[in-house]
């Protein structure tokens, strides 16, 4: 069983468990989102002087984006282990090798010190925050779902996602405080460093706090009944759960591409097309992303009062009309803005369904496997390709955010038909509480 207790209610370690989960999950999405929030000082400070501009800022993101790139080797990698000898195991390395190569950036010599070596380590250790995000949201995800009852799951991987967002928010809290307490100058000179010095440390603090975490109920279990899979758990979903894998894949398009159209691509979009003032644009951007937050945690709390495919059907129709009217009316006026993009945001908190559909979708033995492959590659794929598509669209048509967003809606809708039906069929993927 997923959870043995058939109540409702959650005790006080199960609260303690999620809050530390969210707590650890949300300092490392701010570990490796903050390099996004100084990609124009790192750009300069870590690339020779001499190069077009044009050229230094596709390097920078082009590391920025190498992070992406080894989610999926070091999730499956980490995940294949916590199959094997323990969830809580992998939860804990994650975080470390989160904030160790965190905290090596913000010590890192610049070009002019060392040369090409300073852009090489740059991206070496971008390269291992990106394995160490591959393996910790996939783990937070089971952790929490084999620890919490099971009529509470949707609530706790809701929650769990909210903590995720809750980094990204952070991030842009403390680069805007950085960059307006200290003048230009200074940012580029040290200042650049103190976020990275602060998501380190606090990861050591979360690392050190997860100590007190115990071995989900679930994976114990499999140990005293010699049930851990047999054969490697990659090729145990690869041979018999491709329908999970699938709808599991989807789903993380629709989560990934969301919050990319709509959280972080949306200012800039909002500032370049309709000349919106960048402070005006990052406050509502702010206040949609506490929205999503909000968001998140209700379609946690609704899943499992009326069930995923419910959830997802209703939550897509108001993604699709939330994210149109916030592209169509935002420019009309300021309270237009921040009235539109905090219903975005709302909306986009239906990606709060997606972690209680994936650990649904894949048995116990091979559920962290099966979440993290699923997850980190589509992850790579969509998180990755989806600007430059949305960017390549624009020149068609100034909407063209809205339209793929609306095509990701179609998406989730009909993965939530689906999802319900299958329900009325006795044709389930894997019962959550396999």
């Amino acid at each position: 069983m997923m959870a043995q207790q058939t109540h409702p209610r959650l005790n006080r370690q199960d609260y303690t468990t999620l809050s530390l989960a969210a707590l650890g999950g949300a300092l490392e999405f701010y570990d490796f989102i903050i390099f996004v929030f100084f990609a124009a000082v790192i750009g300069q400070l870590f690339f020779p002087p001499d190069i077009p501009e044009w050229l230094r800022q596709m390097q920078t993101f082009g590391i920025f984006a190498a992070g992406y790139l080894a989610r999926p080797l070091g999730g499956i990698i980490m995940a294949h282990f916590g199959d094997k000898v323990g969830r809580k195991k992998m939860f804990s390395l994650s975080i470390l090798l989160m904030a160790l190569p965190t905290l090596a950036m913000g010590a890192l010599p610049v070009y002019h010190q060392i040369g090409i070596a300073a852009p090489l380590l740059l991206l070496l250790l971008r390269l291992l925050q990106g394995a160490a995000i591959g393996g910790e949201v996939p783990g937070a995800w089971v952790f929490v779902a084999e620890h919490v009852p099971e009529k509470r799951i949707g609530f706790a991987c809701g929650t769990l996602t909210a903590g995720l967002t809750a980094g990204i928010l952070l991030g842009s809290l403390v680069a805007t405080l950085i960059n307006t307490v200290m003048p230009p100058t200074a940012v580029a000179d040290y200042g650049w460093r103190i976020p990275f010095f602060l998501g380190g440390i606090f990861g050591l603090i979360a690392m050190y706090l997860r100590r007190w975490l115990h071995e989900t109920p679930v994976f114990k279990q499999m140990q005293q009944r010699k049930a851990l899979a047999d054969i490697l758990p990659i090729k145990a979903i690869l041979a018999r759960h491709k329908r999970s894998i699938v709808v599991s894949m989807l789903l993380t398009w629709l989560l990934s591409a969301c919050i990319v159209v709509v959280i972080l691509m949306a200012p800039a979009l909002m500032q370049k097309q309709h000349h919106i003032a960048a402070a005006l644009t990052l406050q509502a951007n702010s206040l949609a992303t506490l929205m999503l937050i909000v968001g998140c945690i209700l379609s946690g709390l609704l899943v499992d009062r009326f069930g995923d495919g419910k959830v997802l059907m209703v939550g897509s129709v108001l993604l699709g009309i939330c994210s149109w009217l916030f592209f169509q009316l935002a420019a009309g006026s300021t309270a237009a803005l921040f009235i539109t993009y905090a219903l975005a945001g709302l909306s986009v908190g239906v990606v709060g369904v997606v972690p209680f559909v994936m650990v649904s979708a894949f048995p116990a033995a091979v559920r962290f496997t099966g979440i993290s492959f699923s997850y980190n590659v589509a992850y790579a794929i969509f998180g990755g390709l989806t600007p430059i598509f949305v960017t390549l669209m624009m020149p068609l048509t100034p909407m063209a955010p809205a339209f793929y967003v609306l095509a990701l809606a179609a998406i989730g809708f009909l993965v939530g038909v689906w999802l319900n039906g299958r329900h009325s069929r006795g044709d389930v993927l894997n019962e959550v509480n396999a």
